[in-house]
């Protein structure tokens, strides 16, 4: 892997996970699946807006809408629908950690359900990551976390490994632009229906709530998607996936800063085991 994507897999390894802590200060003061909505027209309508000053347009081919379609839906719609809800209720630590688990379960799902081969050290990677996942679990339940909240999470993370295993069909070709701006809108159409049934819009903006709204917007929510899409086009899904392993270690870091969310040593220990676990799995699927 050349500097230039170590590179790109590092910024967006450390947008996706800091994106946990600016959900988490916008969720307090407003409806989680309106701002959601509200989050992916914008951000689509900015991402169709370049992509229409750099030419080019929504062409595609019945695949790669078939892609953009299911993507935008489990990505934006389901998982992270149900993640800003689950942060009503949950730390945003605590939720880069079930977020995390993704590379885990697309590696069990290609396993299980596609027959794709796992080496060894691929199995060991499954098991150890996701004593990690039980071990911090444990010790959060014991302790009176929110069970919705971590049933929401674990909905939401299946959506996005559905996401993430349509992503190679979703990023063929070029317009990478215009296939962040599509997959957007469409997981704002489908979060608005929810929104407008179950919801009030009721939101009071404080200056760090604008800041955090306008982040997650336009790093995590624009930059962050082309970055990956450009790096799975530029590396392939697989080796792409391998920064993921970071996550859970970032994800706590900045939620911790910024938001003085108290680690214990199991989330520490159990942080550690997850990101050895998903580094295993993704190492041995380079390998074959």
């Amino acid at each position: 892997m050349d500097i230039k994507s170590t590179l790109m897999g590092l910024t967006f390894a450390l947008i996706w996970s800091s994106a946990f802590t600016s959900a988490r200060i916008i969720v307090q003061i407003a409806p989680p699946l309106s701002i959601s909505a509200l989050r992916f027209l914008i951000a689509g309508l900015i991402a169709c807006a370049i992509a229409y000053a750099l030419g080019q347009r929504p062409k595609f081919t019945r695949q790669q809408w078939r892609g953009i379609i299911i993507f935008g839906i489990c990505q934006n719609a389901i998982y992270l629908g149900f993640f800003f809800v689950a942060m009503t209720r949950i730390e945003a630590s605590f939720a880069s950690i079930l977020a995390s688990t993704m590379p885990l379960l697309v590696a069990l799902a290609l396993l299980t359900v596609f027959r794709e081969k796992l080496p060894p050290m691929g199995i060991a990677g499954l098991i150890i990551g996701f004593a990690g996942v039980t071990l911090i679990m444990g010790t959060r339940i014991t302790g009176g976390v929110d069970l919705i909240g971590v049933m929401l999470c674990l909905f939401g993370v299946i959506a996005l490994t559905i996401a993430t295993l349509s992503v190679k069909s979703a990023s063929t070709g070029g317009n990478l632009f215009m296939v962040v701006g599509m997959q957007m809108l469409i997981g704002s159409a489908a979060l608005a229906i929810p929104a407008l049934t179950l919801e009030t819009w009721d939101v009071t903006w404080t200056p760090t709530a604008l800041w955090a709204f306008a982040y997650t917007i336009i790093v995590p929510g624009i930059i962050a998607t082309y970055i990956w899409f450009l790096l799975v086009g530029r590396i392939g899904a697989t080796k792409a996936a391998t920064f993921h392993f970071l996550n859970p270690f970032f994800g706590v870091a900045i939620a911790a800063i910024l938001l003085g969310e108290t680690l214990t040593n199991t989330d520490i220990i159990g942080v550690a085991i997850i990101m050895a676990g998903i580094f295993a799995v993704q190492k041995s699927r380079i390998a074959t």
